[in-house]
């Protein structure tokens, strides 16, 4: 189902690289972003979240909660954040639930593999409400990040 501005986004409960659960539902009060990347260790992901990690004082000025999330398993990645320096969580969807539920995942990707999460930004804002939706066929384009911090900085 495509998510719209102006949707409800979907709850989901997903694990950190710290084994710890976060839930979209308990983030409300502050904005939060959400940046799907199909695959850690793979280079467009990594500059793109690199971009975000050297960024991330606009994003805390903005009082948001950004996520990075993929289907890679929680201890790949781990091994990615602390190879990058990234200085935001980032989430496992390794049973594929909140990609499909943010229509954000490939039927195939490179090489034949399947259920990949597409490349994708959501801004939530501090209700829940989708503030701003971009999902990406190609997996070498990036999200627009200004168009980003645009709309986080009219909530």
């Amino acid at each position: 189902m495509k998510i719209n501005i102006g949707d409800l986004a979907p709850d989901f409960s997903l694990y950190n690289t710290e084994k710890e659960l976060v839930q979209l539902s308990q983030l409300k009060g502050s904005p939060v972003v959400l940046l799907f990347f199909p695959l850690a260790f793979t280079s467009t992901c990594t500059a793109e979240l690199c971009a975000v990690r050297d960024d991330i004082a606009n994003y805390q000025q903005l009082n948001a909660k950004v996520f990075g999330i993929s289907v890679d398993s929680i201890f790949s990645l781990k091994k990615f954040q602390e190879e990058q320096h990234l200085n935001f969580p980032l989430l496992s969807d390794f049973n594929k639930t909140t990609s499909t539920d943010y229509d954000s995942l490939y039927d195939s990707f490179v090489l034949d593999m399947k259920g990949v999460s597409k490349r994708s930004a959501f801004v939530i804002d501090a209700e829940g409400v989708v503030s701003y939706a971009e999902v990406l066929e190609k997996a070498s384009d990036i999200p627009d990040l200004k168009a980003i911090q645009s709309v986080l900085s009219t909530l």
